[in-house]
């Protein structure tokens, strides 16, 4: 990763303190006991955040809020289908990212990840530290430890295929996580997982960034409207975070739904994006 890598994690360790203040309050806390709290000054905690996702803390702290779903649910609320017929898959452009997918067959995923090879590496991202796994087709694995450790992260990623080698192989995998991340280049992405696994994981593909969908409006796109607790429990077995973005599909009530790395660190993304698209 680049050299802005540990500020980014930094940043993340400074803004999941925020999220533990801010739930703890009734009302939104002024910028100067914000920063307090977090013991800096009001202008290095603003420098902070506006070098992080271009905004002023109070602004960001709208983001982190409970309600900030709700919000994105009634303003940037994306039907697949029309997102489908915009273009807006994973093909396409997604900011400056190419993004390409390819799809283990069923009988290769029946295999358990026999034969195979993957690579894996830890990396500092926006949201800290990260665990990404890769074959030499592309990313198969994303997770984020904040919330749950290094060793559970990877028994859980790594457990999911559990007839394939596993290599330390950092280099091979980091031009894809560095384009992920930066939101630019190309990254290619190997989609491991049962048929209807991946067809709830392209669905998301087609979620742009900044925006939310429901579990219901998945449910609808890929042909099974009465399946919506199914593909909750595929959005949560999405072994891809972030990149296939699992964390931008929310309940039609406008309650989070739940996150396999922690719902601060769905938060977390909501609320960087939301505000990335404003910049």
């Amino acid at each position: 990763m680049d050299s802005k890598a540990p500020d980014q994690a930094y940043h993340f360790h400074v803004m999941r303190r925020a999220i533990d203040l801010i739930d703890r309050g009734d009302e939104a806390l002024p910028l100067d006991r914000l920063a307090g709290e977090m013991g800096m000054s009001a202008a290095h905690f603003q420098r902070l955040f506006s070098a992080w996702v271009g905004v002023s803390p109070k602004r960001y702290q709208q983001y982190l809020t409970l309600g900030h779903a709700k919000t994105l649910l009634a303003n940037r609320f994306t039907t697949l289908e029309v997102a489908g017929a915009a273009g807006l898959t994973g093909t396409g452009r997604l900011h400056d990212l190419f993004l390409r997918w390819e799809a283990m067959s069923p009988g290769e995923f029946a295999r358990q990840g026999e034969g195979l090879t993957i690579y894996h590496g830890w990396f500092e991202s926006p949201f800290g530290d990260t665990l990404a796994m890769g074959t030499d087709k592309g990313l198969c694995g994303l997770a984020f430890t904040e919330e749950c450790g290094r060793d559970a992260a990877f028994d859980d990623l790594s457990g999911r295929w559990p007839r394939a080698s596993h290599e330390h192989a950092p280099e091979r995998i980091a031009a894809w996580v560095s384009a992920a991340f930066a939101g630019k280049g190309q990254a290619s992405l190997h989609m491991i997982g049962a048929p209807f696994q991946i067809k709830v994981w392209e669905a998301l593909l087609q979620v742009p960034t900044g925006h939310v969908t429901t579990y219901s409006e998945i449910a609808q796109a890929i042909g099974s409207p009465r399946a919506v607790r199914a593909v909750g429990t595929a959005v949560g077995r999405n072994p891809v975070s972030f990149l296939i973005p699992c964390h931008r599909a929310l309940r039609k009530s406008g309650a989070l739904g739940g996150y396999h790395w922690g719902l601060p660190v769905k938060r977390a993304m909501l609320a960087w994006e939301s505000a990335r698209a404003e910049v």
